[in-house]
């Protein structure tokens, strides 16, 4: 399996899923900087993304929108603070419910490194404003959700090598 770990810290206020995958860096980058590659795997297989505007600079947006099984849409965008490809990203993060009520804006690490040739590791770490918003997070099942999400990407992975 794709996730290796998910780490929930409430005295950071922090949750943070680890993947490995047997792919390069640049490979797992490019699942973050290509905008059909990240909606192939953002938000769990129930969900799946629509990525609307990818502008992964930073001062720019990511805007995208993920469907339910019944048609319920969640509206969500990144506001670019931090882009080192192929190794980091920093982003502020806002979503909304179905009924488009906002969620508070948290914040996202991701850090890429390579572990092995031929083995990278990603972390993402989202990082709440309070105790409060993680708590709702984790009872809306987002644990759950990022850990389905994440283990998307192993597919992706499989394909783009038979593509190369």
């Amino acid at each position: 399996m794709t996730v290796i770990a998910v780490q929930k810290d409430p005295q950071k206020l922090t949750l943070t899923v680890d993947a490995e995958f047997d792919a390069s860096l640049e490979r797992v980058w490019q699942l973050w900087a290509d905008p059909r590659h990240l909606e192939r795997w953002w938000g769990p297989p129930a969900y799946p993304a629509t990525v609307t505007k990818h502008d992964l600079a930073p001062g720019g947006r990511v805007e995208y929108y993920m469907t339910g099984p019944n048609g319920d849409q969640f509206q969500g965008y990144w506001d670019v603070v931090t882009v080192e490809p192929p190794r980091r990203i920093v982003l502020r993060d806002s979503c909304s419910d179905a009924d488009g009520t906002p969620n508070p804006e948290n914040t996202i690490r991701v850090d890429i490194e390579e572990v092995a040739r031929g083995r990278t590791r990603m972390s993402i770490e989202t990082i709440f404003p309070s105790i409060e918003a993680l708590e709702r997070a984790l009872a809306k099942g987002t644990e759950e959700g990022l850990r389905q999400a994440v283990s998307q990407i192993d597919a992706i992975l499989a394909e783009a090598t038979l593509q190369r």
